[in-house]
C-alpha cells in the first residue's frame, strides 16, 4: 500500500498520497527542456482517455538531469498548460535521486527497481504505474512512449 506522503502542487496547495487512494496512478518525473518533453502530449491523451475510469497522472518536475527544468513553478505551469494543455496534477520540483529524494520516489524506486535491480532513476520521464491497491506494478524507462503503457493501464482499471 502506498505510504502516506505529503505532496505539494505547483500552486503551493498541499495534498497527501492518500488523496489518490483507489486510483490507478502513473507517476512521472518530468522536465520542460528534455528531449522527451513531447511525451507530455501523449500523457495528456492517456489522462483524457482513462481519467473518468480512475486513472490519475501525477507529474513531478525534476531539475536533476542536465538542468532541464530550470523554471519557477509559475513558468512550469504556464509551459505545461499553454504548450500541451495539461490538466493532470503537477507538483513542486522534486529530487528523485540523492540525499534529498522525495519520499514518494524513495518508495517507488525501492518497490519497483529498474534493470538489474538498480534503484536510481536514470533520466526524466521515468514512469511508475501503481495499482488501485497502492502497490507499484511496473517501472518504465524514459524512452517508453506513454501510448505503449495504455494496455497495462487498462488491465488495472
Amino acid at each position: 500500500m502506498l505510504p502516506i506522503i505529503e505532496l505539494q502542487r505547483l500552486n503551493g496547495s498541499k495534498e497527501q498520497s492518500l488523496d489518490y487512494a483507489d486510483k490507478v496512478l502513473l507517476v512521472v518525473n518530468v522536465a520542460s527542456e528534455c528531449g522527451f518533453t513531447s511525451q507530455y502530449k501523449d500523457l495528456q491523451t492517456l489522462y483524457e482517455e482513462f481519467h473518468s475510469r480512475g486513472l490519475e497522472i501525477l507529474a513531478f518536475p525534476c531539475n536533476q538531469f542536465g538542468g532541464q527544468e530550470p523554471g519557477t513553478p509559475q513558468q512550469i505551469e504556464e509551459f505545461c498548460s499553454t504548450k500541451f494543455g495539461i490538466t493532470f496534477p503537477i507538483f513542486q520540483k522534486t529530487d528523485v535521486n540523492g540525499p534529498h529524494t522525495h519520499p514518494l520516489f524513495v518508495y517507488l524506486k525501492t518497490a519497483a527497481p529498474g534493470l538489474l535491480g538498480t534503484e536510481a532513476i536514470k533520466w526524466n520521464f521515468t514512469k511508475f504505474l501503481i495499482g488501485r491497491d497502492g502497490l507499484p506494478v511496473k517501472r518504465y524507462a524514459s524512452a517508453s512512449a506513454p501510448a505503449s503503457i495504455s494496455a497495462d493501464i487498462q488491465k488495472l482499471l
